[in-house]
């Protein structure tokens, strides 16, 4: 059209490389792919998970209702940045639900050098120079050495004092990958979940009405299988 938009489909058409070359069509295109991508599935299924535990175990629901309390006596009604930020036990049961379905389940990527990894058994693995590497963070987040119990779902995992998260160093925990690649949106997908579910606790009580849901390994973005129906009843949480 001849017209210079200020949005992020004009930033993609005028990028260029280091070497002053332009972006193709295809690849602002597969640019645009991979934004929808990273936040269309993600989050809704991480709320849906997030939700489908806590309905199923009272007592971290009544935990994070309990924390909502404490934060309306505190501020009020108000929801903001910062109130977001203090809701450590919603934060913590957001982390579980992704620990046991993290929505991608294959990670890769590309060895810039030869290098060598020793297991735990002390089996040595040598990775060439150029090879493509995949890890699961489907199997890894669920390796009994690193979480208690890895099959369960327990929030308080990754409170002061256990932090199983860390056991076996900065890679224990993979849901957004990690290193200088890790994903760019993981405070943003916290802030937002975090955001939905405040929401939900303070002005519904829920129930899940239909049975706990099945992982649809099928999808490409690997959430829910099925629908997961949930009961509701408008009311304001009080703080009295």
């Amino acid at each position: 059209s001849g017209k210079s938009e200020n949005d992020m489909l004009q930033c993609f058409i005028e990028s260029k490389y280091k070497d002053g070359r332009s972006t193709t069509e295809s690849e602002v295109t597969g640019l645009l792919i991979a934004a929808l991508f990273a936040g269309q599935h993600t989050s809704s299924i991480t709320s849906t998970w997030t939700g489908a535990y806590l309905l199923r175990h009272k007592e971290y629901l009544t935990a994070a209702l309990e924390e909502q309390k404490k934060l309306m006596e505190k501020h009020g009604k108000r929801v903001d940045h910062d109130i977001l930020a203090e809701m450590d036990v919603l934060y913590r049961s957001i982390k579980e639900a992704l620990r046991l379905h993290p929505p991608l389940i294959m990670l890769l990527r590309s060895s810039h050098s030869d290098f060598s990894v020793q297991t735990r058994e002390g089996k040595q693995y040598d990775i060439p120079k150029g090879h493509i590497v995949a890890t699961s963070p489907a199997f890894t987040n669920r390796l009994p050495h690193v979480f208690k119990d890895p099959d369960r779902y327990d929030p308080h995992r990754f409170a002061a004092g256990r932090e199983e998260d860390k056991v076996a160093g900065p890679f224990s925990y993979i849901s957004f990958g990690g290193g200088r690649h890790g994903c760019l949106g993981e405070p943003f997908a916290y802030l937002q979940i975090k955001a939905i579910w405040s929401h939900l606790l303070r002005n519904f009580e829920l129930e899940l009405a239909s049975p706990f849901p099945k992982t649809d390994w099928n999808a490409m973005v690997v959430g829910v299988k099925g629908k997961v129906m949930v009961r509701y009843k408008r009311r304001e949480l009080s703080f009295n």
